[in-house]
This record gives structure tokens, C-alpha cells and sequence, in this order.
């Protein structure tokens, strides 16, 4: 059976990042499903974010700023 929501550990693991940054910078912007005191996060928003803040990174020559990222910025 597939899942429509996890919680936001779950989120964040699936993420391949701490509760702690997860609540900070990444839940404010999501829409979540509030069920008593749970909160649950769609896989759909967490689909979303990820593929509204994907950046390219490209290498620079030696001597050069190390990384500069590229892409849309919404």
C-alpha cells in the first residue's frame, strides 16, 4: 500500500536530513495535514520542494571561487 504522508522525521530522513534543519528551513514552506497534535507531510509537497529548490552546481578552474550555483531562482 502506498504512502500519501510522513511524518516529519520520516520526511527528514527521507530527505537525508536532521529533524532539526528539516523544521527550520524546510517544513515553513510546506503545506502539511494536521491530525490532533500529529503533523504529517505529503510526499507530493516534499516532491515539490525538492524540485523547486534543485540547483545545478558547476566546478570552477583552480584559483577561482570554489562552486557557483546555477538554475531559477523563485
Amino acid at each position: 500500500m502506498p504512502r500519501y504522508s510522513l511524518t516529519r522525521a520520516e520526511a527528514a530522513a527521507s530527505l537525508g536530513m536532521s529533524i532539526n534543519h528539516f523544521e527550520r528551513k524546510v517544513q515553513p514552506d510546506l503545506r502539511v495535514v494536521l491530525s490532533g497534535q500529529l503533523v504529517l507531510i505529503p510526499v507530493a509537497e516534499l516532491e515539490r520542494w525538492v524540485q523547486r529548490n534543485a540547483r545545478r552546481i558547476v566546478s570552477t578552474p583552480p584559483g577561482a571561487p570554489r562552486l557557483r550555483v546555477t538554475g531559477d531562482r523563485r
